[in-house]
């Protein structure tokens, strides 16, 4: 099969679908890799590393596209983008329809083939292609939010650990999966004060056996987001659910009694955001002001860490290019049901029940 990878054209997108590693591999296992001129420089892989791989450099994305069987990205396809797309082409690459309605009938339009990284799902639950990316993103979550907090940057002047014999910031952390889970250990480890939120009992015994006693766990409800909220310093959304958009948790009258200054990361803005005064925004205007409360909403946090992103991204996602593009995608599906639960749309139609709930209510 010819696998194109294009340069990411979204703002400040500097992930790409592969490494030279990776393109050695599905050379070797028979397949023709095109790589878009440009496509790794923010990942730090040139060209000439892709073409020793044994990848075709192609100058144009038009071509790119024309001649792929699958392509391989890392963000959803931009509206730049839907034109160069074909009927039974494959996409492989994060899409979050649930959050995007024009998006979702764009691909539709298309007639092409869309495997959604984030809702390949394992036996066991977990999301494989997620998770990697979910990690970056709660890291980033607390770097960027301490970084927001500084008041030469709109927030109260706070230092997230504090110092001896001043109190250390608090930090709220809505959801207790993979971005919960690292948002608290780098709050904590920085030596805020961490509360964790969550409707899973068993979940937070397991972050109250591994995480130090400065972060507390508290099974959520209205009442005691409502009580936590209003106490953050930084506020956290951490809240997935797979294929569908997130809940909004956290309402405008709950930010509103945020103090000035304090700030609010949503996540899950990928998904539509758990905080309801939470909107898109890019990192080049990767912040707004709403009633005093900072907020940051960038839809692909793990891009300004290309390098890093990239890397532990495509460690997960080989496996499965290869098990998709050897049979092609429809005997994949057949024969591993992580897959079929990836597949959110088939030439025109809408497959993943999630995300047509999303779209009927």
């Amino acid at each position: 099969m010819i696998i194109s990878v294009p340069k990411e054209v979204k703002d400040n997108e500097f992930r790409v679908g592969i490494v030279s590693g990776g393109v050695e591999e599905l050379v070797l296992a028979g397949h023709k890799v095109l790589i878009e001129k440009g496509a790794g420089s923010g990942s730090g892989i040139s060209d000439k590393d892709f073409k020793d791989a044994g990848a075709e450099i192609v100058g144009q994305k038009k071509e790119l596209f024309r001649r792929a069987g699958l392509i391989l990205k890392v963000k959803e396809p931009q509206a730049s983008e839907y034109r160069f797309i074909r009927p039974g082409q494959i996409l492989f690459c994060y899409f979050h329809f649930a959050a995007s309605q024009k998006l979702t009938q764009a691909i539709i339009k298309t007639k092409s083939v869309a495997i959604a990284y984030e809702t390949i799902r394992l036996t066991s639950g977990e999301h494989p292609l997620l998770t990697p990316m979910s990690e970056v993103a709660g890291k980033m979550a607390i770097q960027e939010g301490a970084k927001y907090l500084e008041r030469s940057m709109g927030g109260k002047g706070i230092l997230l650990g504090g110092v001896a014999g001043v109190r250390p910031a608090k930090v709220v952390v809505i959801g207790a999966g993979v971005v919960g889970f690292n948002a608290a250990k780098i709050a904590s480890g920085i030596g805020a004060k961490v509360s964790v939120l969550d409707i899973n009992p068993s979940r937070l015994r397991y972050l109250d056996d591994v995480l130090p006693k400065n972060v507390t766990t508290l099974v959520s409800n209205r009442r005691v987001i409502r009580e936590e909220v209003r106490e953050a310093d930084l506020l956290v959304g951490a809240v997935y659910v797979e294929g569908a958009k997130a809940p909004r948790l956290v309402t405008k009258d709950m930010v509103a009694q945020m103090k000035p200054g304090s700030v609010v990361v949503d996540v899950s803005i990928d998904q539509g955001g758990c905080i309801e005064t939470a909107r898109p925004t890019t990192h080049s205007r990767p912040i707004y002001i709403w009633k005093g409360v900072v907020h940051y909403c960038v839809t692909n946090i793990p891009g300004a860490v290309g390098m890093t992103s990239t890397y532990a991204l495509t460690n997960s996602t080989l496996p499965f290019v290869l098990e998709i593009a050897k049979p092609g995608y429809k005997e994949a599906v057949r024969r591993n049901p992580a897959i079929a639960h990836g597949l959110n749309i088939d030439r025109g139609i809408l497959i993943h029940p999630a995300v047509k709930a999303a779209f009927q209510k």
